[in-house]
């Protein structure tokens, strides 16, 4: 501090360093301030990455959910009475994902709705008396054998059961088959 005289001049250059280094500190509190923030910030960020890629990593090491087929699969389905269903029919069961065929002699199939090319849904055509994949165009007949491919092989076929008149479905188990065999058709 220099002193001039007593006209006041000293007290305002004090003052002017003293305002100075006031407003250094608080400019130099402001930055650290900031720079604490962006710190504290990128380390959340960085957490917050860590903790996806843990999820990530997680879900992948987790074993498969098993898919929708599976839980329909698997299990026993009521069809019902044999005398419901007509001789020469196709009844659609979406529940287990089947066709209940009652052949024209009296015998009961069981078959898979999806296609033996590419897995589509296969619909029974009433008035062509035949299933017909909108896919890829391969027809099979009543019994499931292929009438026009691509299709390599017939559809597959389930279990039929008949206790005490009522017709049961198993779905546990798909059977692959190359060709229509009278031993799949069931009785009563």
């Amino acid at each position: 501090m220099v002193s001039r005289g007593g006209d006041g001049t000293d007290l305002a250059v004090e003052f002017k360093i003293i305002m100075t280094k006031d407003k250094k500190e608080k400019s130099a509190q402001s930055v650290e301030n900031r720079r604490g923030f962006l710190k504290k910030l990128w380390i959340g960020l960085g957490i917050v990455a860590l903790v996806e890629m843990a999820g990530v990593i997680a879900a992948y090491l987790r074993p498969k959910k098993q898919k929708a087929d599976a839980e329909i699969l698997g299990r026993i389905i009521t069809a019902g009475s044999a005398d419901n269903f007509e001789k020469d029919s196709v009844t659609a069961f979406r529940r287990g994902q089947f066709y209940l065929i009652c052949l024209d002699d009296g015998g009961f199939m069981a078959l898979s709705r999806k296609c033996t090319h590419l897995g589509c849904t296969v619909p029974w055509v009433a008035s062509e008396k035949k299933f017909i994949c909108p896919c890829h165009s391969s027809v099979f007949d009543i019994s499931g054998a292929v009438v026009q491919s691509p299709a390599p092989r017939p559809l597959d076929t389930f279990l039929v059961m008949i206790e005490n008149g009522i017709v049961k479905v198993d779905t546990g188990k798909k059977t692959k088959r190359s060709t229509f065999e009278s031993s799949q058709v069931v009785y009563l």
